[in-house]
């Protein structure tokens, strides 16, 4: 793919300068910046996006191998061992002759190396492109190929027989007082198959009749007293879908990068709604119950961050990451995961599609795999699948039988967010091979059992120092519309400044302020789109007398509305459920945190500032995606 990066292509060559200059050695060699240049100006975007991150995963496996094996790094020309690129610092790692990683005392300075040969590789890894068409089929055509493989997927009996065992031993406990009565369906933020969105998700046009044993429309619909009125329009206007008419998941593909976008299936509004409601109490009690606490997490991310940066420096624990990970858990084994508690199994089974509508059309039914990313209960049942199968690996490589005091003392040893697993070292080859018997796919090229990497939840570590690379996910905003990617590019460019690539920091800074204006200085606490400075530089323009506080004037993120009118029934299930609401930013915020998708200006950050929830709720709703920029006055601390 090729196209104007100049922008792009300016920033690496910041990227570049201050990534060496925080090395200890001199490692700049403007070949390098030669050799960038030139495979832009004939790959385009592609190189920064897709070969670059590619030099970067070769770069990992050979550290986790602790040598270049010759087959790595074939699109890059060799001097001897090591690639020619980036050989100023590759060297200082690797021996030239060799290949094989140089002694750890040779320099104190290999983490920094680490760190700054992946900035260069990864800054545009992650950026927000639509794909080539030829690569979206592919996307669409695995996920058709998954759903063949599920189809002849089977288990010995005794295999099956197990899983059930142990799967009933880590969550019997949990689920046991989870029963249609404690369920607390709501709508979630994101779009449904039948197109509803904002307010429109409570004026209710379809309801499938699977739900009724579980999810009944007059309670969770509706109210209760609803059904003094069955008589009424709204009411009526209803129609109670059979198995044979309920509407499909929507299967669309979303912008992720440009080797491959994202595959999600919408699901219909009624179902997210059920699937909601199992969620919030599922997880919950999944984070609170003994054999679960603290390792399965849903919520906190940092357990497997913490441990990945010690398991980087002591090499006992190492970090596992699935491909298409919610597409392969197979829905028989999910649901006996949920066998001592029939109500609960039933009610999970219920409020899950069995059908999927292709882009192009085309129906795939049934869905033999549980859910993909869509659903609300992909996320926890995903994660109770792999953490059950983890447990079992562990028993057998201490060749224990299944029992309470074995399973919970071998699920001390496992930590589970989503499809980022961590293990025991010296077991993690027997949890590999189970993970793959039981039809998941382990991504080879972001899983490190040796070596002194370790990369889990978001955070890179070697030899127990961070080397977790900035992203840019925007293509450089052009105008002040563009609010999302100014966004972004600021908390960016302060996170360049704190990690000392203050080059970068300044020349993203300058092409900002040329859009929006002059961005104050200010900490960490400061609502709105700010500057961080080491010097503790703080931007104040007035004192607010009904305040009593300094304030600035700055450009500060919020939802974009629109006039959604909401009345009847479905206006008293939002103003009820909102009372119960302890987060009254929840509406407002839940889609302005998708639409930003980064980790460094954080969400509390936006919400510091003195607004509460919209009062007009009933009359607009916040766009799904959308985020504006205003400015005003925020405190100035």
């Amino acid at each position: 793919m090729k196209s104007n990066v100049s922008d792009q292509l300016e920033i690496l060559v910041r990227i570049y300068i201050d990534a060496t200059s925080k090395c200890i050695a001199d490692v700049s060699d403007l070949r390098d910046l030669k050799t960038i240049r030139a495979r832009v100006k004939d790959e385009g975007l592609s190189f920064l996006t897709i070969t670059l991150p590619r030099f970067c995963q070769d770069f990992e496996r050979s550290l986790a191998l602790g040598y270049i094996d010759p087959t790595l790094f074939r699109s890059f020309r060799k001097n001897g061992s090591i690639p020619a690129l980036l050989q100023g610092m590759t060297g200082l790692i690797f021996d030239r002759e060799t290949g094989r990683i140089k002694n750890e005392d040779s320099t104190s300075d290999t983490p920094t190396l680490v760190g700054s040969i992946r900035q260069i590789c990864l800054a545009f890894k992650k950026v927000r492109v639509d794909c080539s068409p030829l690569r979206v089929n592919k996307a669409l055509e695995n996920f058709i190929s998954i759903e063949r493989e599920l189809e002849v997927f089977d288990l010995p009996v005794l295999e099956r027989e197990k899983f059930i065992s142990v799967s009933n031993l880590l969550y019997s406990r949990a689920i046991r007082n989870i029963s249609p009565d404690s369920y607390e369906v709501r709508h979630g933020p994101g779009r449904t198959a039948d197109g509803f969105s904002g307010n429109s998700k409570y004026q209710w046009q379809f309801w499938n009749e699977r739900l009724e044993p579980y999810f009944p429309i007059i309670g969770c619909a509706y109210p209760i007293g609803i059904s003094l009125h069955l008589d009424s329009k709204e009411f009526h206007n209803v129609n109670v879908l059979p198995v044979g008419q309920e509407e499909p998941v929507k299967v669309v593909t979303v912008p992720k990068t440009l080797k491959a976008p994202r595959i999600i299936a919408l699901e219909p509004c009624c179902m997210q709604y059920a699937q909601h409601g199992i969620q919030a109490i599922l997880q919950r009690k999944l984070e609170s119950s003994r054999f679960t606490k603290g390792h399965i997490n849903f919520s906190d991310q940092s357990v497997n961050q913490k441990l990945a940066m010690i398991s980087s420096y002591d090499g006992l624990l190492a970090t596992i990451d699935l491909s298409d990970a919610s597409d392969r858990v197979p829905r028989d084994l999910a649901l006996e995961m949920f066998r001592s508690n029939p109500d609960l199994r039933d009610s999970i089974d219920a409020c899950r599609s069995t059908k999927a509508k292709m882009p192009n059309g085309d129906i795939i039914s049934p869905l033999r795999k549980f859910a993909s990313m869509g659903s609300a209960l992909c996320f926890p049942i995903e994660a109770m699948y792999f953490y059950a199968i983890c447990v079992m690996a562990l028993l057998e490589f201490n060749d224990l039988p299944v029992t309470p005091r074995n399973v919970f003392r071998v699920s001390r040893k496992v930590y589970v967010y989503g499809d980022d697993i961590i293990v025991p070292t010296d077991a993690a080859m027997t949890v590999l091979e189970h993970l793959r018997k039981y039809n998941c796919k382990v991504n080879a090229s972001k899983t490190f059992v040796s070596g002194s990497f370790r990369e889990s939840c978001g955070v890179d570590a070697f030899r127990g120092e961070s080397v977790t690379p900035t992203y840019l996910r925007w293509m450089l905003p052009k105008n002040r519309q563009e609010s999302a990617p100014i966004i972004s590019y600021v908390a960016a460019a302060n996170s360049f400044y704190l990690k000392g690539y203050w080059q970068t920091a300044q020349f993203l800074f300058n092409k900002l302020e040329r859009i929006v204006g002059s961005i104050p200085y200010g900490s960490d606490l400061m609502g709105g789109l700010h500057r961080i400075s080491y010097l503790g530089y703080r931007s104040v323009e007035r004192w607010n007398y009904n305040l009593h506080r300094f304030e600035v004037r700055t450009l500060v993120p919020g939802p974009v509305r629109r006039t959604d009118v909401l009345e009847g029934y479905g206006a008293l299930v939002k103003s009820l459920q909102n009372l119960e609401d302890t987060d009254p930013f929840e509406d407002d915020f839940s889609d302005l945190e998708l639409a930003l998708n980064i980790s460094f200006l954080k969400l509390d950050d936006l919400k510091n500032r003195p607004v509460s929830r919209d009062a007009l709720h009933l009359e607009r709703s916040a766009q799904h995606h959308a985020v504006a920029l205003k400015r005003g006055w925020v405190p100035a601390s």
